[in-house]
């Protein structure tokens, strides 16, 4: 009878109905678009699986290849796009400013940078009521770190281990995952600290983060009082007191690490880091990749 329920149960998973019709794809065949991408294309830009998905049209959660395959997408493109693909509104959106102007600079002002700017600060605690817009996460941490040493003077970044923070010759340095590092030189002024991981590091478990999705490993930390934090910090005063000088430029970290996956720290650590920091004279960066 177990062998009889086991083959009764399908295991081919179900795609959700769709009612989107994808256009046709006209371009160049596989092979030849495949050709193309190892003749001109510079092999840096890896793609994933032995045969790489020729992606030809997008909606909202869906993706389709150039043979009208459809796909849920679970990946929302990649790291932190998560708006889906062409998305009405937001097609919208892009038409209606693309009908009216398409670029200017910052020497002169146009309604949308203004108003997008209120709306964006808006949703921040005070003092945080300023933006400066740039074009990928890599310039902004690139930004931040120039900003961060020009105003306190000091040079010294220190990241976690596992960090990412970009893929430049500047933001190199405080990403810290073997597979984004190059051997060139990088990472002048810039040291790496223990990741405080409740779920793979030395100390931590279920009672440490702040996550409806807990770690099994068992944690003896009482109610109210997290050892594990208690710990890691130990650690980040040990990296303050023998890897930097005594004033620094700041601290750089995810509020949760995405690349290195999903890991969430101690209740109240970055809280208690953050004011390390200051006591060294930087400031906390906080990114969001």
């Amino acid at each position: 009878r177990q062998q009889k329920w086991k083959t009764s149960i399908s295991t081919e998973a179900k795609m959700p109905p769709c009612g989107f019709v994808p256009e046709k794809y006209n371009s160049y065949p596989y092979e030849r678009m495949l050709k193309i991408r190892e003749k001109h294309v510079s092999p840096s830009l890896q793609t994933y699986y032995k045969k790489p998905l020729l992606l030809h049209q997008g909606y909202m959660q869906w993706l389709f290849d150039h043979e009208g395959q459809r796909y849920l997408d679970l990946f929302a493109g990649i790291v932190t796009v998560s708006v889906g693909h062409c998305h009405p509104k937001v097609n919208m959106a892009a038409q209606k400013q693309l009908h009216r102007l398409w670029h200017t600079t910052n020497i002169y002002m146009h309604p949308s940078i203004q108003e997008y700017a209120e709306k964006l600060t808006s949703l921040f605690p005070e003092p945080l009521k300023v933006v400066y817009l740039t074009n990928s996460g890599s310039e902004a941490n690139d930004l931040a770190m120039l900003m961060a040493r020009l105003y306190t003077r000091n040079f010294d970044i220190i990241s976690f281990r596992g960090a990412y923070h970009g893929g430049t010759a500047s933001t190199m340095g405080p990403t810290s995952i073997g597979f984004y590092k190059h051997g060139v030189a990088n990472g002048f002024g810039c040291s790496t600290t223990m990741l405080p991981d409740v779920f793979r590091g030395p100390w931590g478990g279920s009672h440490c983060r702040d996550s409806p999705v807990q770690t099994v490993r068992k944690c003896s930390c009482a109610e109210g009082v997290c050892h594990a934090k208690d710990q890691y910090i130990e650690q980040f005063k040990d990296t303050l007191n023998t890897a930097v000088p005594k004033t620094i430029a700041g601290f750089i970290a995810e509020a949760i690490q995405g690349v290195n996956g999903a890991v969430q720290y101690p209740r109240s650590f970055l809280k208690e880091a953050y004011k390390l920091v200051r006591e060294r004279g930087g400031v906390c960066i906080s990114d969001e990749v």
